[in-house]
């Protein structure tokens, strides 16, 4: 490689002159006897310019010895594998990475495994029950990805189903105009197939006034859907903080199901029971069906891993599956995080079988690289005498903190202790960790204080880090 860098004269010379080029003030004259690199000058030509002249210096290509080849990609952003020195372990672990990757929800059937229950649940009741259906349960249990895989088999039955994800920013008339804004003006009553209407095209947002409208007036113009039946996803329920949205939800499913309106809502968010996410209220729950998600039994743990083994061609030794089904805790999210890791492990070993070992690695690099993401402030706290004394109740409240938005109360973390301290002195260990070491957030409010981790991944970090300290005994 050349490197080139011109330099400005002050006066012309011929290519052929003995006598060396003089710079204006504006550049500083160079010499290069050792072929290095000098400094730049301001207002100078950058190295690479493409320009050639009678005032330039050259860098002096020099041999080298070639170092480790940087790491690269395993296959392009198509997915498709091209090196052919590596396409069987590329191959096996992308394979691996579809079938049991964390990161995202599942989105395909092919990937999905150990719900077939819930999804039957929740057939049944869109289908013969005809309600609405909330499923409820802790974070990283399936909820979404049960949903996704239920949207594409809905839509197979010809469904028109319509995916939202909930914020805490959430407002009634934008999200349900949104929504709206997706339904064909073809499925509306008042449209008849050959009509002018039908051949303009448009959606049901049409048809809603302008400005803001209620459950009442979304209800009428639902009431009019013919030729299929919709489906309204409303995920991440639990985010939404404004209780006019809530209310407005709640009467619209009174209405449409007073009308008998071909529209069905399914709900879905964290909490520990049906009234926690859509609140009391008797006069729509004969047209509600709660779905609990629980916790993957260690059928179902067996069943997720064993589509990781075909889609790798791998296998996991019982005791494998047995350390990563107590880790894990019943969570589908910690079963593809544990098996995953465990199973890559495996491969790079250039083995096909893994083994305990390869899933207690698995779980200690887990707990590593979820330490590494935490802030110092966090870290440090966590390392603290008070933190160590008091674990248990760290713990606790972890497990407690699965409630929506991960608050919990005093009576929360007074159930998962089993009664093993009063809650008197629950509450003062608590506000500890609010004052005194900086790990946990209060709010008041009507009823008793609640209390929440004030960082994302540490409720987390202590539940896996309990089981495998449980584990080692």
């Amino acid at each position: 490689m050349i490197w080139k860098r011109k330099l400005r004269s002050g006066a012309d010379n011929s290519a052929g002159s003995d006598t060396p080029a003089t710079t204006d003030t504006a550049t500083t004259r160079f010499q290069d006897p050792a072929g290095l690199p000098p400094a730049y000058t301001a207002g100078e030509g950058l190295p690479g310019d493409n320009v050639v002249t009678s005032e330039m210096a050259l860098w002096r290509q020099t041999d080298f010895e070639p170092g480790p080849m940087l790491p690269k990609f395993i296959a392009s952003a198509s997915d498709d594998v091209e090196s052919d020195t590596t396409s069987a372990l590329a191959r096996r672990r992308l394979a691996l990475r579809d079938s049991l990757g964390a990161s995202q929800p599942v989105t395909a059937r092919e990937a999905f495994a150990g719900r077939h229950e819930a999804m039957a649940q929740l057939i049944n009741a869109i289908e013969e029950q005809r309600v609405h259906v909330v499923i409820y349960g802790e974070r990283g249990i399936g909820k979404t990805s049960l949903v996704h895989v239920f949207t594409q088999t809905a839509r197979e039955a010809r469904y028109h189903v319509i995916y939202a994800s909930c914020g805490t920013a959430a407002v009634f008339p934008e999200m349900f105009r949104s929504v709206l804004g997706l339904i064909p003006h073809i499925y509306h009553a008042t449209v008849l197939p050959n009509s002018s209407e039908a051949e303009k095209g448009g959606n049901f947002d049409s048809m809603l006034p302008p400005g803001d409208f209620g459950a009442r007036e979304l209800a009428e113009i639902l009431a009019g859907v013919v030729g299929t039946r919709v489906l309204v996803i409303l995920d991440e329920y639990d985010r939404v903080v404004d209780p006019n949205f809530r209310r407005e939800v709640a009467e619209l499913i009174k209405n449409l199901s007073d009308r008998a309106a071909r529209v069905q809502l399914v709900i879905t968010g964290v909490a520990l029971n049906l009234d926690e996410l859509i609140g009391y209220a008797p006069s729509i729950r004969r047209n509600v069906a709660g779905l609990p998600m629980r916790p993957m039994s260690s059928e179902e743990v067996l069943d997720l891993l064993r589509m990781g083994e075909r889609a790798a061609d791998i296998s996991f030794s019982e005791a494998a599956v047995a350390l990563i089904s107590r880790m894990s805790a019943g969570s589908p999210y910690l079963v593809r995080l544990l098996g995953h890791q465990a199973g890559i492990n495996t491969i790079n070993a250039g083995r096909d079988r893994v083994t305990e070992t390869d899933a207690g690695n698995a779980i200690e690099r887990v707990i590593s690289d979820w330490q590494a993401s935490l802030p110092r402030r966090v870290q440090a706290n966590l390392a603290r005498e008070e933190a160590r004394t008091h674990v248990d109740l760290l713990v606790a409240a972890a497990r407690a903190g699965n409630s929506a938005d991960g608050w919990f109360t005093v009576d929360d973390v007074y159930t998962e202790m089993g009664g093993a301290l009063t809650p008197l002195v629950i509450e003062r260990d608590l506000k500890l960790f609010v004052n005194n070491v900086d790990l946990l957030e209060r709010r008041e409010g009507p009823g008793d204080p609640h209390f929440r981790f004030g960082y994302p991944g540490v409720a987390a970090l202590l539940i896996i880090s309990s089981a495998m300290a449980r584990a080692a005994l």
